[in-house]
């Protein structure tokens, strides 16, 4: 049974010299290729000495890869800790700032220890994008003065305002490095079998090679002639506890949060062991430890330089140690060969770095998910107020509108003959009781009322308010009858029937393309608790999309009438545990010819999808799957698939109004699980994980943001 999802690895990572020699070596050169410029020009914004970030590049590499939880992940310096360290270093020094690294280290060694890595997780998505989008803009602002031949000021405030007399200075030689070194990062990706070569890389040596025959004045990287020697060892912050500790647990917190998502954000890279966050979370405060103590910046896992390793074909951790060792080496042996780089080169691949921090696929899905508010306060108050500062705003935030929506219920009351009726919708908890007896209380006595409950929530505080209104109401005289969404009751009343007459006269506008399986055990309604109008729904045997050009016309038909008549905000897959189709298909018992033979050839796909990968645990319960229920999981996954061979339903992904959600329903357990598409397709559950809220006509999907 393989282990599940951030769990600590078993037995051990097999080692062989085979594997080392034939992928880890390889890979470890390619990634030490691309960590050298980087670790420099990270050094270089930071306000830090150069030295300092090889330091951290090779403690990164050796320490955190040695003893981390991420076998595949590469340590060093990372862009997104550049603001804090030259904050840090502007307030307290070089020498304490290294200082405070180590003691951030050792408190990342005691959260991974009391086994909380993981609740790092926990965080706001929007809040950690917008926190990375706002460093990211600063970084580009500030590098742009760079790349313009010009100093980066303190402040991204600073920068912006200084940044049209920059423009119009006599730039000499360096803007034409940084903007040829721009030029290059940007177009290598895009030219055919050679952008396995890391564009930093190619950048960085080109211009270098032509700055070193053309442009002798252009100021370039300065390294001491004895690096050992030159390393400045930490001392004791001279500042107040309150400053200091501030200074410490900023720093474990941000470069935590960030190793342990580019942790997660690899594992999604590779079909290998997944990752120990805890472990992960011990490795690299040990690497800050140590390279604190030597002089160095901080270190986290980076996802540039993971994502390179991975790519390059890396098997186990020797990748990212050996990468460690070659930086230490080179500059070692070779530290002359460094400083011919110009330093506007270093800022052009920084300048990159930091722009590609604001992901337009973050801000489309965090918009789909009326997040978007929460990353740009966070972003805008990153790079106005600080790290600490922006971060904070935004989590208050996100807080803020947590509890609006906990507290966001729609009660009416009306009146028609003589009948009054109240109605309540939405999340009714504590917070929202003071509304609900406002709107209670304004019924005359003695009425007849009926009470509508279609909640997603009703806590004590609410529900005993309403009996506390409803026996004081039959006290003065009145009567009171209280209806829930769903009971037999309601299913006979007007509402719905006025509701099925609206629809009659209006037509149909659902939100959603729900497609599952045409088992009677399977109730679409009642998994996503939608009614009339909510939902488009296709049902067949395995709940299967046969990709475009198949032949399936009566699919085709619903998927793109679904798309481009009704226009759906999104499409849901939903395979089930037990399913019969998946067993006929592993069983090959179908008769010959027959209609059900023919249909459960689109299974075939599926069938080598489950095959191909290891046992499906769930998440949950930590269960391996049956052969059916693996096959029904990876069933959901290539559906996926196939609705993008459908052209309107890939445009419509592409501009962000459509969103493609995988389901597996657990019949049993009556609960709901995501699909990805991707191995190992089946993550955490989440009982609420899709429900749709009926309001009138219109619906709206609610996904647990915990849900990955």
């Amino acid at each position: 049974m393989p282990t599940p999802s951030h769990s600590p690895p078993t037995s051990s990572e097999r080692f062989s010299w085979k594997t080392v020699l034939h992928h880890d070596l390889p890979a470890s050169l390619v990634v030490f290729l691309i960590a050298v410029p980087l670790s420099l020009g990270i050094a270089a914004a930071s306000g830090a000495p150069l030295i300092a970030g090889l330091v951290a590049a090779v403690v990164g590499g050796i320490v955190a890869g040695a003893l981390g939880g991420s076998p595949l992940q590469v340590s060093g310096p990372a862009a997104g800790l550049t603001v804090v360290v030259a904050g840090l270093i502007t307030q307290f020094g070089w020498a304490a700032t290294a200082a405070i690294t180590c003691a951030a280290g050792l408190l990342q060694i005691l959260l991974g220890v009391t086994r909380i890595g993981r609740l790092a997780l926990s965080l706001s998505p929007a809040v950690v994008h917008g926190m990375l989008a706002g460093i990211g803009v600063t970084i580009a602002v500030q590098q742009l003065h760079v790349v313009l031949g010009g100093k980066a000021q303190s402040s991204l405030i600073s920068n912006v305002t200084a940044l049209p007399a920059q423009l119009i200075a006599h730039h000499g030689h360096s803007v034409l490095v940084g903007v040829l070194t721009v030029a290059i990062v940007l177009s290598w990706p895009r030219i055919p079998k050679v952008k396995v070569i890391p564009a930093p890389l190619v950048a960085v040596v080109a211009v270098t090679a032509l700055a070193a025959v053309t442009m002798p004045d252009v100021t370039r990287v300065d390294l001491p002639d004895n690096p050992l020697q030159s390393l400045i060892l930490p001392v004791m912050p001279e500042g107040t506890p309150l400053e200091i500790a501030t200074a410490v647990l900023t720093v474990a917190l941000v470069a935590s949060v960030e190793s342990l998502l580019s942790a997660v954000a690899v594992d999604k890279l590779h079909r290998g062991r997944r990752s120990n966050l805890d472990r992960e979370l011990i490795g690299q405060g040990a690497a800050n430890a140590v390279s604190g103590a030597l002089g160095g910046m901080p270190v986290t896992g980076v996802i540039v330089r993971s994502s390179t390793n991975v790519a390059a074909g890396a098997r186990t951790r020797a990748s990212a140690i050996l990468h460690g060792v070659w930086i230490a080496a080179f500059v070692l042996a070779a530290g002359s060969m460094l400083e011919l780089i110009p330093m506007a080169a270093l800022a052009g691949v920084l300048l990159v770095t930091g722009l590609r921090l604001v992901q337009l696929a973050h801000i489309r899905t965090l918009r789909r998910h009326d997040e978007l508010l929460v990353y740009v306060v966070t972003a805008v108050g990153v790079g106005v107020l600080g790290l600490a500062e922006g971060v904070l705003l935004g989590l208050v935030l996100a807080l803020a509108r947590v509890l609006y929506r906990l507290a966001r219920a729609t009660v009416t009351a009306t009146e028609a003959d003589g009948v009054w009726t109240v109605r309540i919708r939405g999340s009714l908890v504590f917070l929202g009781v003071a509304s609900l007896v406002r709107t209670l209380r304004s019924i005359p006595p003695g009425a007849t009322v009926r009470v509508d409950l279609t909640v997603d929530h009703l806590d004590h505080a609410a529900s005993e308010a309403i009996e506390d209104w409803r026996r004081g109401h039959i006290a003065r005289g009145g009567s009171v009858e209280v209806y829930r969404a769903g009971s037999a009751e309601q299913l006979d009343d007007v509402p719905i029937r006025a509701l099925l007459a609206k629809l009659a006269a209006e037509g149909q506008q659902p939100a959603h393309l729900f497609i599952t399986c045409a088992d009677s055990r399977i109730v679409p309604t009642m998994i996503t608790t939608s009614g009339p109008g909510d939902q488009f729904c296709v049902r067949n045997i395995g709940n299967l999309v046969p990709p475009k050009g198949s032949n399936s016309n009566s699919v085709d038909a619903a998927i793109e009438y679904a798309v481009d008549v009704l226009g759906v905000k999104s499409i849901v897959v939903c395979g089930h545990s037990s399913c019969g189709a998946a067993a006929a298909a592993l069983a090959a018992d179908v008769p010959e010819g027959s209609g059900l033979q023919n249909w459960l050839r689109h299974l075939e796909p599926s069938v080598r999808r489950a095959v191909a990968y290891e046992d499906i645990v769930d998440p949950a319960t930590g269960v391996r799957l049956s052969p059916a229920d693996k096959l029904s999981v990876a069933n959901v996954a290539v559906q996926l698939e196939n609705l993008r061979s459908f052209p309107s339903v890939r445009a419509a992904e592409d501009q962000g109004r459509l969103e493609l959600i995988g389901l597996w329903f657990d019949i049993g357990a009556a609960t709901a699980r995501s699909v990805v598409d991707r191995a190992p397709f089946l993550v955490r559950a989440d009982e609420e994980l899709l429900k749709i809220r009926s309001s009138g006509t219109a619906s709206a999907i609610a996904t647990n943001p915990s849900i990955q």
